[in-house]
């Protein structure tokens, strides 16, 4: 809960008065000047493009410092979580606010198992999409649709219906991506198995066949498990903002998940890890990256980097050094160390962390990078990558939608804008 501090006093060069506005703080990070009285004391607006000096909201879900290069969900730092705990646990955490015991955890999983199977009728939908069509506009498409299936999950003031519009997109989610990925193959759906562990049961719907079951390597399953831990929240982010944004007009769940599906869609978010190995596939082979990296460096070339650096980390990324160490498990479970793409992706690594271009310039692997290589020794295509992204972050938008939907203070969101447009002006006579 946040709490006022002080006051800050905002002074105008012309003869507007001065403004008191309350400073409040929270447990951790910067205080929060409260703009919501600036118009009407001092009819001005706040200006700030992209939301990055403004907190739009209150939360206790997970917490971001930049500089430090930390992580917390709920308290507890990411590296800890990503080493001691599951997927699961990590689900229960976001949601309910501290781990389970293992009575509580026990319930939870079998919970969610209940629903991992989605209405049959759902096979008809992915009729109606073309085969070469992108998963995740499949996505979309889907999740937004579950809301004519659910109608006993779709009043937002019921508790009960929250909670089960939770277990139900927990739990569809894997059984989605799974069914995209098989759509878009030609392959027959899988149904899940309510004995596997969460991200076991995914990958066999992934890569079991009706002729061939898929062989659980418990490697293998712990790195996917790790990619979903790390990648289940990141604070207001522009699909967690988009899922409260969705959500404070009182949107129903799945609209407002379908909604953080599209936004995570975006090149410029969840399509990171799929950039970043599109750019190690163009290097061609590893006697190629000096040459590349060159060119990134030359001011005169529009050659970028892909999966280095990060816009909130400025130090290292906590979850890149986890990845690291699960991307080289891999690797070495798989004996891929000498695979010409897992090479060149080594070898750009090796290359920047020794140069002192990007070292000065804190550009160093972030989790993008090294998921992406582990998602492609695993045998997923890059055009699924965001679709994992999605299936891993729904369990903190769906924690974030909760969260909103309690707060008092929340309101439908409703920006201001700086006009910038034509003054008032009279419409001329017409010609007849």
């Amino acid at each position: 809960m946040m709490n006022k501090t002080s006051d800050a006093i905002l002074n105008f060069s012309d003869k507007t008065p001065a403004v008191d506005l309350p400073v409040y703080s929270g447990t951790m990070g910067p205080d929060a000047i409260d703009m919501r009285s600036l118009y009407t004391k001092a009819g001005r607006l706040s200006y700030d493009p992209g939301f990055m000096a403004t907190a739009s909201c209150q939360s206790a879900i997970s917490y971001i410092d930049g500089e430090k290069g930390e992580l917390l969900y709920r308290g507890y730092p990411i590296e800890q979580l990503a080493v001691s705990c599951d997927y699961m646990d990590t689900c229960f955490l976001l949601l309910k606010g501290e781990l389970p015991t293992p009575a509580e955890k026990a319930e939870f999983n079998n919970n969610v198992a209940d629903y991992a199977m989605v209405h049959e009728q759902m096979q008809f939908f992915f009729r109606g999409f073309r085969r070469d069509a992108h998963p995740m506009a499949v996505l979309v498409a889907i999740v937004g649709a579950l809301s004519a299936f659910y109608h006993d999950s779709l009043d937002i003031n019921d508790p009960i219906h929250r909670e089960l519009a939770a277990q139900r997109l927990l739990a569809h989610m894997p059984t989605l991506v799974a069914m995209s990925y098989k759509y878009s193959i030609g392959q027959p759906f899988i149904y899940p198995r309510k004995d596997l562990y969460y991200t076991a049961n995914f990958m066999r719907m992934m890569f079991g066949t009706p002729i061939e079951d898929y062989k659980i390597n418990d490697v293998l399953v712990r790195a996917l498990d790790r990619i979903f831990i790390l990648h289940a929240d990141h604070e207001q982010n522009a699909s967690t903002t988009t899922v409260r944004l969705a959500g404070s007009s009182g949107a129903n769940p799945f609209a407002c998940i379908s909604a953080g599906i599209a936004c995570l869609w975006g090149p410029a978010h969840g399509g990171a890890n799929e950039a970043a190995l599109s750019m190690i596939r163009s290097i061609g082979s590893v006697d190629k990256v000096g040459e590349f990296v060159k060119s990134v460096k030359d001011p005169a070339n529009q050659a970028r980097l892909m999966g280095f650096g990060h816009r909130v980390y400025k130090n290292i990324d906590p979850r890149a050094t986890l990845m690291r160490e699960t991307c080289h498990e891999v690797l070495n479970e798989l004996g891929l160390n000498n695979d010409p793409l897992f090479k060149i992706a080594l070898e750009i690594e090796r290359v920047a962390l020794e140069d002192d271009y990007f070292v000065s310039r804190k550009l160093y692997p972030n989790v993008d990078f090294y998921s992406g290589i582990v998602q492609s020794a695993l045998g997923i295509p890059s055009n699924i990558f965001t679709g994992i992204f999605a299936l891993a972050r729904t369990v903190g938008w769906i924690a974030q939608w909760k969260e909103m939907i309690s707060d008092p203070e929340q309101r439908i969101g409703r920006p201001r804008q700086l006009y910038v447009g034509q003054p008032r002006r009279d419409v001329p006579p017409r010609q007849k």
